[in-house]
């Protein structure tokens, strides 16, 4: 009578086992992150902005995207990058200077932010969800690779303005 090789019972274990961890792994994978690219995203300077951005922003790390220009970072995404969106003029809404990049604030959808950097063409928006990311910390970690791409233009404030000649102030 034959005896059966038991080997082969815990090397099919030890087979379905490792295929259990594989796909436990691969279903923990995050997928990209649908974006719609800014118009101006295939610029040259957005390229050279995308590959220096930071792997992690705070505790959260970067995440695919599926668009030209784009950025995402935690899971689920807190804080969206696009670059090549318009360029901002003038305006009165709050302009924050970080690390030598100026951001303008819009606080439409608070507590959820959007910055624009000002100054810089093409521009850059990031849009924080201040409830799982902090504002200055982004904006700090993303500085060094949006200065790759120099400002022609700075922020100011009432106090920078000088009032017309002739105007008595």
């Amino acid at each position: 009578m034959a005896v059966p090789d038991r080997r082969l019972p815990r090397r099919l274990a030890g087979s379905l086992g490792a295929a259990a961890l594989l796909a436990s792994a691969l279903a923990g994978c995050a997928p990209a992150v649908d974006l719609d690219p800014a118009e101006d995203a295939a610029d040259v300077a957005c390229a050279s902005i995308v590959v220096r951005l930071p792997a992690s922003l705070g505790d959260a790390a970067r995440r695919d995207t599926d668009a030209q220009g784009t950025a995402a970072w935690g899971d689920p995404a807190a804080v969206l990058l696009h670059c090549g969106v318009p360029v901002p003029g003038p305006t009165t809404a709050r302009c924050v200077s970080v690390n030598g990049v100026d951001w303008v604030e819009d606080a439409t959808d608070a507590p959820v932010y959007t910055y624009t950097t000002y100054g810089r063409d093409p521009a850059t928006s990031v849009t924080i969800d201040s409830a799982a990311a902090s504002g200055y910390t982004v904006l700090t970690d993303l500085s060094e690779a949006v200065k790759a791409e120099p400002g022609t233009d700075a922020c100011v404030g009432a106090e920078d303005v000088q009032a017309p000649a002739g105007t008595g102030s």
